[in-house]
């Protein structure tokens, strides 16, 4: 027998029974039984605006999967653009379809030449590099007025590629104008991390050949950061592109929402944390304020998980890697001094705070030589991917546009009054 709540109208004692389908209820069948009457849900933390098939996440467990597939198999066995390929397409790809959707990136990784002359180089000198990307985004819809059409199958996966190829491009070009460093063009005889590694770094040799182990773990951040269901710059993206609005504009909003502290600052804000604290003998007097509510740990708890993030047990284990490397982080220590303590301290468990996917990636990012205000534009790249399937998603799925509905809160009706009257 299906599940199922049945709600009663106290005004008129008219009962109706609702069916519970994929763990929720339709509003609509509230709705007809309260005319007029509105849920009131702020931040949208009860509602489920849409379905989806790309991103399942189990917040109480720990689990997430992308279109079925675990994150941990993922990101030990696949490449970046095996799981771009999945999350558009829905299943992973074949041999023949991989070469060419990897022949397809490496083949637009290419920005105009007019986007980082006329565009990118008019920004001040000290441009943030999420403000320049937000917006060179946002521009490429004025380069390929194609975009538009996105009802063409065509013409909207030619639009997804380019996004994905280029976003790496744009996102390199941000940060070496905003040190005064000269464009580096893209490398099409590397892999998409690597040449991403390249044009970040690249000097004057002829041709830059990334440590693997760096490689490998660009391309372990870009696929826990490719998708994470309905955050904050996923709902942004399809609430854009529920108006119709064409790729590169809805991808911009999205970039936007990420530019926001609250949704992309996380991992920054851990290695503000980390480098406050100072040393290992700070620490447990920074917990014993964490306590007292006078400070934050960063890095900790999550909106959706309950238990311990999936991709911070993977980031960890990536970020002894790179420290092999590089040479330890003298951060690293008090990160691991904190998660200790936190893991087994009633006050953090009770309240179920576990390490997230911010805590240790920042870690790598500053050990490979990334600045803080590129952390966010690392998350922007990889997040593409998410967002276009989510976008390609929207479209199969023919959607109204997006418009909630309100509870006023203000003024009764009330005359106007002339300016001298007032």
């Amino acid at each position: 027998m299906p599940e199922s709540i049945s709600i009663t109208d106290n005004r008129t004692g008219e009962t109706k029974e609702i069916a519970i389908v994929n763990g929720g209820v339709a509003a609509s069948e509230f709705s007809s039984l309260l005319p007029g009457v509105w849920f009131y849900d702020p931040a949208l933390l009860s509602t489920a605006a849409c379905e989806s098939a790309v991103t399942y996440l189990d917040g109480d467990k720990g689990i997430l999967r992308y279109r079925g597939y675990p994150i941990e198999q993922l990101a030990e066995k696949a490449s970046y653009l095996e799981v771009a390929y999945l999350l558009i397409n829905g299943e992973l790809p074949t041999a023949p379809q991989y070469d060419e959707w990897t022949h397809e990136i490496t083949y637009h990784t290419f920005i105009h030449e007019n986007v980082r002359k006329r565009f990118l180089e008019g920004f001040h000198y000290d441009a943030h590099p999420m403000g320049m990307l937000v917006s060179a985004v946002a521009a490429l819809s004025t380069f390929y007025q194609d975009a538009k059409d996105i009802f063409d199958p065509e013409i909207l996966h030619k639009q997804v590629v380019r996004l994905i190829a280029k976003m790496p491009t744009l996102a390199a070009a941000a940060h070496r104008f905003s040190v005064g460093m000269p464009f580096v063009y893209p490398d099409n005889n590397l892999d998409f991390c690597s040449n991403f590694l390249s044009m970040m770094w690249k000097v004057a040799e002829p041709h830059f050949e990334p440590d693997p182990v760096l490689v490998k773990a660009m391309n372990v951040l870009f696929i826990l950061h490719a998708d994470h269901e309905q955050n904050c710059g996923t709902t942004a993206m399809r609430l854009v592109g529920s108006a119709h609005a064409d790729p590169y504009s809805a991808t911009a909003a999205a970039t936007a929402a990420l530019y926001g502290p609250r949704h992309g600052g996380a991992n920054e804000a851990v290695i503000r944390m980390l480098t406050e604290i100072g040393s290992i003998e700070n620490v447990d007097a920074y917990i014993k304020e964490v306590k007292e509510g006078k400070r934050l740990l960063e890095g900790f708890g999550h909106r959706v998980y309950k238990s311990y993030d999936p991709r911070a047990r993977i980031i960890k284990e990536t970020a002894e890697e790179v420290f092999a490397i590089t040479g330890r982080n003298p951060l690293l220590d008090i990160a691991l001094k904190l998660e200790e303590i936190a893991l087994n301290d009633e006050y953090f468990i009770s309240r179920r705070l576990y390490p997230n996917v911010d805590f240790y990636s920042g870690l790598i990012y500053q050990a490979m030589g990334f600045p803080m205000e590129m952390f966010t534009v690392l998350f922007a790249i990889p997040r593409t991917a998410g967002w276009l399937a989510h976008f390609k998603e929207l479209l199969e799925q023919d959607l109204k546009i997006t418009r909630p509905r309100q509870l006023y809160i203000g003024s009764e009706e009330r005359d106007y009054v002339a300016i001298g009257s007032r």
